[in-house]
């Protein structure tokens, strides 16, 4: 980035920031879920997005799209998809002779694969590549994704039956594991005004007048990169997900609860995590409080837990509060 150019006047960056506001106006009660969506934007990375029916997740991602040159498709995940549901198969064609590739709906920008835990396992893997590598392969061919190109998944923790668990593998290539609750009161009152006025007007969410275009995107990811990381940060990072592994070095808490510790993704996502708060912040270095807002969920859904720790009630955000408390920060 241009040193003589301050952050806070960079294109890109007020056009990030117009993008939360519209957001936020449109999302009522759900600032973190809207920020998280940003920063997954900002990152190159995956939501998992976990909380009871009715919070607006939807329409979050469907604003998202509205408010950027981006298309969007929802996918109701259910016991009986098959992978080509989602990445397209090869179609014979009679009158060629010949078999032709029909693209599935993981060819656009933007995806929702909502209760993607209602789908079985060889579906949900379907989603692997895609999330890791923004490719596909279907037969003996390999397909690349859009650029751009944002899965948000969604879990319903309160129902479990006819649900597969997602595997570890899978929830390794999310970025982000974020959790929504209710609105309070104030906003549950807002939230119906607004149901009224698009129920009058017939309009399900407003478009913006001017979308953003791609590039913003992609202009916002390299001015990102040229943030400052202090190297102490960066030990910083790497402390938090090593305390994972080897946890009796760090608290006998962690040692008697974790079964298995965080991947290298999970120093990736904090660290593009944090600088992507940073950024949205009109800061130009990652602080170690940027690391310690974005590590909940950079880390939830990448610790596994023994027996032990389950049946007394322990979940993996005790064990990220645990780490914050027992890692000296910089």
């Amino acid at each position: 980035m241009d040193a003589s150019i301050p952050l806070q006047t960079s294109a890109a960056h007020a056009a990030l920031i117009g993008l939360r506001t519209y957001l936020n106006d449109q999302i009522l009660g759900q600032e973190n879920l809207v920020e998280r969506l940003l920063v997954g934007l900002l990152a190159d990375g995956h939501l998992l997005v976990e909380g009871p029916p009715g919070l607006a997740k939807t329409r979050a991602v469907k604003a998202l799209a509205h408010g950027l040159m981006a298309d969007f498709r929802r996918l109701q995940f259910t016991p009986d998809m098959l992978p080509s549901d989602l990445t397209g198969s090869d179609i014979y064609r009679p009158e060629q002779g010949t078999f032709h590739f029909q693209p599935g709906p993981l060819f656009h920008n933007l995806i929702l694969a909502d209760e993607i835990n209602r789908a079985p396992a060889k579906v949900q893997s379907a989603l692997l590549e895609a999330m890791g590598e923004h490719q596909i392969s279907v037969g003996s061919a390999t397909y690349l994704l859009p650029r751009l190109f944002l899965v948000m998944a969604t879990q319903n923790p309160i129902e479990h039956e006819g649900t597969y668990p997602l595997p570890e593998a899978q929830l390794d290539r999310f970025m982000l594991h974020t959790l929504v609750d209710y609105p309070d009161r104030a906003t549950t009152l807002r939230i119906m005004a607004l149901s009224r006025r698009e129920t009058r007007d017939a309009q399900e969410l407003p478009v913006p007048a001017n979308p953003l275009p791609q590039e913003t995107i992609f202009t916002a990811r390299r001015e990102i990169l040229d943030l400052t990381l202090a190297d102490s940060v960066a030990e910083y990072i790497a402390a938090l997900v090593e305390a994972t592994r080897i946890p009796a070095q760090y608290s006998a808490k962690l040692a008697e609860w974790l079964r298995w510790g965080a991947s290298p993704r999970a120093a990736i996502a904090m660290e593009r995590g944090a600088r992507a708060l940073a950024w949205l912040d009109g800061r130009d270095y990652v602080s170690p409080e940027d690391v310690q807002a974005i590590a909940p969920d950079a880390l939830r859904h990448r610790l596994l837990l023994n027996y032990t720790a389950q049946a007394r009630g322990i979940t993996s955000q005790d064990c990220v509060n645990e780490l914050l408390r027992q890692v000296p920060a910089p």
